[in-house]
């Protein structure tokens, strides 16, 4: 029973998680708060917050949430753990996705308005320009956009780091203690 609940805790753990992921990707949208954006960095649209560590997140916090509601029911132990599995494996796949995306956004830097026009000028210093706040000053237009991009990338990859060990102490739970034999003892 205290598996399931903990399990159960996992799930509600990462409903804020998918939400906090959904905000920070929406807000990218906005550099710099501007409305409308004029232009966008290109790995915005690949919406690793919103699909990855969001919507997608949900499927997991559901199923983990929902453990144990069935507890009585002895046909429901096998399909109960291949569930939760399954859900976890999508969850460590949702989070990974959004981890890899925000840190690669990272390291290309925003795209903005420099002395020689739109462009990405951080591209390619392999995220030299993080540790260089003066660095930043090449970006004229959207004022602050660095600041705004690192720390909507910031609260990303931490958020999906977050998810993604859930979703793994979730499968280690069920590989310790809930195969089916032992399912019966941790519900009596």
């Amino acid at each position: 029973m205290c598996s399931m609940g903990f399990a159960r805790s996992l799930g509600f753990a990462l409903l804020p998680l998918a939400v906090c992921c959904i905000v920070a990707n929406v807000l990218m949208f906005f550099p710099g708060g501007q409305f409308p954006p004029e232009r966008l960095s290109k790995l915005v649209w690949y919406m690793m917050g919103i699909g990855g560590g969001g919507v997608l997140m949900f499927l997991p916090a559901g199923v983990f949430i929902s453990l144990g509601k069935c507890t009585g029911c002895c046909w429901n132990e096998s399909f109960m753990m291949c569930g939760s599995v399954m859900a976890a494996l999508v969850g460590l796949a949702g989070s990974g996705y959004c981890f890899i995306i925000s840190a690669m956004a990272m390291l290309e830097g925003p795209q903005c308005f420099t002395s020689m026009g739109w462009t990405y000028p951080f591209a390619n210093d392999g995220g030299r320009y993080l540790l260089d706040k003066q660095l930043w000053l090449q970006c004229l237009q959207p004022v602050n956009i660095v600041e705004w991009n690192v720390t909507l990338l910031s609260i990303q990859l931490g958020l999906s780091g977050l998810e993604f060990i859930i979703c793994v102490m979730q499968t280690l739970l069920l590989q310790a203690g809930l195969h089916p034999q032992r399912l019966k003892t941790h519900i009596l």
